[in-house]
């Protein structure tokens, strides 16, 4: 019979610390699928002390926090190929270093990579774990667990920034990559930061005392607002825009603005008027027009685009002028709204999307559909590269951010034979893929056109 007396128990996740690297204390998932564990580490650079390999790097040890860094220095115990939970497979250094858990220390291995995008900066593999822990899945903390105040002390930090703008992200979900990005970039710059849900906003229309409340009651005193709106409650969350602007709170994007870049029917017809080009695109109300409409736009093959969908949603290639005509007709007897455009076949699959700020091209990227995909999934499923943009595509990103008065903006062009063709611009630009493709750190550049257009100056200490 195994004596498990002298075993650790413990669950999903566990506090732990790493003292020989400075880490007083850092969260891990405990993944016993995984043989080795992983920290969370970036700036990585190998250099020669006395004939033996090592290497120099940073970490945030604090999940969504970057304003806590710490440096370091390890002897560079191997260098093995590690195939991560995607199914990606990358060259890792590996490291020894002491982990202490439940008042017990033991040296581990550890290999070192980017898990920004990931929820925990530690993994905490089965190496670790071997003739010391026993794991309860359906428990977490065993082990006790911190306030993120009490981990920020230990760490020398505070919790509330001091002389920094109050700033508003209005948005859905404060999980998502892009929200939890923007708010550690804001952090990490000295601002005082905070997740609003729109829905549980709401308006007081005064024209003494205008004001946004939140849930419970809470006025909002702000700077500035980041709006970050999904389709689905566009009307209501450009309202409440709009109400920020008419007591004072600047806006990263306009209600008018966003409104503008919403409507794909109007913004496609204020590109056209500008000198913008975009895929030959038909429009009509009626199924009785459905045949003309397809002849419009050169025939099948060609696209069918919801006007309301998002990221790929909503959108249909038909490869024949019979499922062309089904899938019209099919959403007409909804009473949706539609555009039906050219299928441009050179493009192969392929988009640019251009991250604009501030009138300026900051970073591109090309998504790439799947086999057998078009380029309207490229979004769910598709890859991603880093991309050298002509001039004329980023003449055209710039200017169609401009005329719709967006401060900031993804906008989505395919190369054709004529030349790039503009397919949309979001206002809400998800920084996930973007970022991880280009390095550039967009949440900061969101934050720093903040503190420009506020005329705002950090003051260091």
């Amino acid at each position: 019979m195994n004596d498990f007396s002298d075993k650790i128990i413990v669950g999903s996740e566990e506090w732990c610390s790493l003292p020989m690297m400075g880490v007083p204390i850092i969260k891990a998932r405990i993944d016993s699928g995984a043989k080795t564990s992983a920290l969370h580490a970036f700036n990585i650079n190998r250099f020669t002390r006395e004939g033996v390999a090592w290497i120099s790097y940073e970490l945030h040890p604090v999940q969504n926090n970057r304003r806590v860094v710490v440096r370091c220095e390890s002897e560079v115990v191997d260098r093995r190929l590690v195939k991560s939970s995607s199914g990606v497979s990358e060259k890792r250094y590996v490291v020894k270093t002491l982990m202490q858990l439940a008042g017990q220390a033991w040296e581990i291995e550890i290999t070192l990579t980017n898990r920004d995008s990931m929820g925990y900066r530690m993994l905490m593999g089965r190496g670790t774990m071997q003739d010391r822990i026993l794991v309860d899945p359906s428990s977490k903390l065993l082990c006790g667990d911190f306030s993120r105040d009490a981990v920020l002390q230990q760490y020398g930090q505070v919790l509330t920034p001091v002389g920094g703008l109050k700033i508003g992200l209005l948005a859905s979900n404060p999980d998502l990559y892009s929200n939890k990005r923007i708010i550690e970039a804001a952090e990490e710059r000295g601002h005082e930061i905070k997740f609003y849900d729109i829905k549980q906003c709401y308006m007081k229309l005064d024209a003494d005392e205008p004001e946004v409340h939140y849930r419970g009651g809470k006025t909002l005193i702000l700077d500035a607002v980041i709006p970050r709106i999904k389709p689905s409650i566009t009307f209501y969350g450009c309202a409440l825009v709009r109400q920020f602007e008419s007591i004072g709170v600047y806006s990263l994007n306009s209600s008018q603005a966003i409104t503008s870049a919403r409507d794909k029917l109007f913004s496609l017809q204020v590109m056209l008027q500008n000198g913008l080009d975009i895929p030959t695109s038909g429009f009509a109300n009626s199924i009785n027009d459905t045949n003309d409409l397809i002849e419009m736009v050169n025939g099948a093959p060609l696209i069918v685009k919801l006007l309301e969908g998002s990221q790929g949603r909503g959108v249909v290639m038909a490869e024949t002028t019979q499922a062309a005509e089904s899938v019209v007709n099919a959403f007409k007897s909804l009473r949706a709204n539609l555009l039906v455009q050219e299928f441009v076949k050179e493009a192969d699959g392929k988009d640019l999307r251009l991250f604009v700020l501030g009138g300026k091209v900051v970073a591109a990227m090309q998504r790439q559909a799947a086999d057998g995909e078009f380029r309207a999934n490229v979004h769910r499923g598709g890859r991603v590269s880093v991309v050298k943009v002509t001039q004329a595509e980023r003449q055209m990103a710039v200017k169609a951010t401009k005329v719709l008065g967006l401060e900031v903006a993804g906008v989505d062009i395919i190369r054709s034979a004529k030349g790039p063709l503009l397919l949309e611009v979001n206002s809400s630009p998800g920084l996930e893929g973007i970022e991880t493709a280009t390095g550039t750190d967009l949440a900061r550049k969101m934050i720093s056109a903040i503190e420009k257009k506020l005329k705002w100056e950090r003051v260091d200490s």
